[in-house]
């Protein structure tokens, strides 16, 4: 076939526009929501609770799979390195912030993904024995004061429950000494017995030990009080205003899609976690639904690394390699 010059100058511009008339609608096939830590913790409960109203609104299959592991960089991983064609999702904690300041990461926190909306917000509690001498924060701080520094211990299991108190203690102008634990179970019966002095852990976590009498709880992290624990203040309300320290549920996406599909996912998955069944479910885990434009969500997580990290810098902790 022989082309006139007007046709061979046109062709380049045929071939170019090629790929995108053949861009594929989404979705066209099952869409991957990774859930990049272990069954049962809300982050888990929040995907598969968001699957099946996005399923109907898609009309496509949403399976949840959970890749646990390295605290939640494997399954985050395998989200950065696939196609930015919104077909896999993933559902992040507070772990992708903090993860920065832990571990030297196969991925970057910011430009590897796209942020498409939060989900949810869960306080922390400023817990301790019934019998510990402290009975708000304020008391908590003099009674630190009063003492050599380090004097007062707090527990930790790593992540936001570890850097949570180091913030506090900046803040507050003390020194605590950090007791290191595995989890929760792990020091919930030393705290019970006052061979540690204080834990923030998270409500769900440290209810029923508060509901028994066995822990009293001086204070939570959020921005307005736990509707589990309403006469409880805040910290900042109760000492320190602006402190604020929450796990979180976000929903995550390769970097680079397209900005209306970008859009479509965010008003999508919004609306899915918005249904009152869902608010209502996440209630009773202690978990408030929240959620966010894209834009706000990129710069809450740009808030959150700046913010961990540098607690993380304050109490000397250096990343380290995964799984080192």
């Amino acid at each position: 076939m022989i082309l006139t010059r007007r046709a061979a100058l046109a062709a380049p511009a045929i071939l170019v526009a090629a790929p995108a008339l053949a861009q594929a609608p989404f979705p066209n096939r099952p869409v991957r929501f990774v859930v990049p830590y272990t069954p049962g913790g809300v982050s888990d409960i929040t995907a598969r609770l968001m699957a099946e109203p996005l399923a109907a609104a898609w009309g496509q299959a949403v399976p949840v799979e959970n890749r646990a592991g390295a605290d939640g960089i494997i399954g985050t991983d395998l989200v950065a390195k696939a196609a930015p064609d919104g077909h896999v999702l993933g559902l992040v904690s507070v772990a992708h912030p903090v993860n920065a300041a832990f571990y030297r990461l196969p991925f970057d926190t910011m430009r590897d993904f796209s942020f498409v909306t939060m989900t949810t917000k869960t306080p922390l509690v400023l817990c301790a024995a019934r019998n510990f001498v402290a009975n708000t924060p304020a008391e908590l701080v003099a009674h630190a004061r009063r003492n050599p520094a380090g004097h007062v211990t707090f527990a930790g299991t790593g992540g936001v429950v570890r850097l949570a108190p180091v913030i506090f203690a900046q803040a507050a102008g003390i020194e605590m000494t950090y007791v290191p634990y595995r989890g929760s179970t792990q020091a919930h019966p030393d705290l019970m017995a006052g061979r540690v002095d204080i834990m923030f852990d998270t409500v769900p976590a440290a209810l029923t030990h508060i509901q028994s009498g066995s822990l009293k709880a001086l204070a939570t992290t959020g921005s307005v009080r736990a509707p589990q624990l309403p006469d409880v203040p805040t910290l900042a309300e109760a000492l320190l205003p602006g402190y604020e320290a929450t796990t979180w549920g976000m929903v995550i996406a390769p970097a680079n899609l397209p900005p209306a599909l970008l859009a479509r996912l965010s008003t999508d998955c919004a609306a899915a976690v918005r249904r009152p069944d869902v608010v209502a479910r996440h209630a009773t885990l202690g978990a408030e639904v929240v959620t966010a434009s894209p834009e706000e969500t990129r710069a809450f997580v740009q808030a959150e690394l700046t913010k961990w990290g540098e607690a993380a810098r304050r109490a000397g902790i250096q990343p380290q390699n995964v799984g080192g």
